[in-house]
């Protein structure tokens, strides 16, 4: 233990009693961390959002096309037909590029007549904004704790085999 900086050692610092862990982390029991506990993160913490569904949301909005199509309909509705004219590839690629925007719950599609019109869904990109912003919150204090660890310098370790 010796020779590792204080932040380290001593574990997280507490406010009355508690932890000043950031947020998504917590102390769990660990043998192999020093005071027997470790910290864990926690993904489910940040953001109280479903991991699956934030999974779906930025598997849709990887793709450049999805991210077009979500940009075109949250300025207006428009038909897959519409959309498919906008593109060069064949309607059924739109539309199951539109169908895992919808499966992310990016758009809506709504049947009228013959037609299916797909409108954005500008809560779940705000939710996404929301998330990826408590994201960065989390790293940036990670940093900080990484930078004031580097900064504490570690102590001497004992000469144990010298005599005085």
């Amino acid at each position: 233990m010796l020779g590792l900086p204080a932040a380290v050692r001593n574990g997280p610092a507490r406010v009355n009693g508690r932890s000043t862990l950031p947020v998504g982390l917590r102390e769990t029991p660990s043998p192999c961390a020093p005071g027997g506990l470790g910290l864990t993160y926690n993904l489910m913490v940040v953001g109280d959002v479903d991991a699956e569904h934030a999974d779906r949301v930025f598997h849709a909005l990887a793709d450049a096309t999805r991210r077009d199509i979500v940009a075109v309909v949250l300025r207006g509705e428009q038909s897959v037909s519409d959309l498919a004219r906008r593109y060069p590839m064949s309607f059924a690629a739109v539309q199951k590029h539109v169908g895992v925007l919808e499966r992310a719950g990016l758009v809506t599609k709504q049947r009228r007549g013959r037609e299916q019109r797909v409108r954005g869904n500008a809560d779940t990109l705000r939710e996404a904004h929301r998330l990826l912003d408590q994201l960065e919150v989390v790293w940036r204090q990670r940093l900080d704790r990484i930078d004031a660890i580097l900064a504490d310098p570690p102590e001497a370790e004992p000469n144990e085999g010298a005599s005085s």
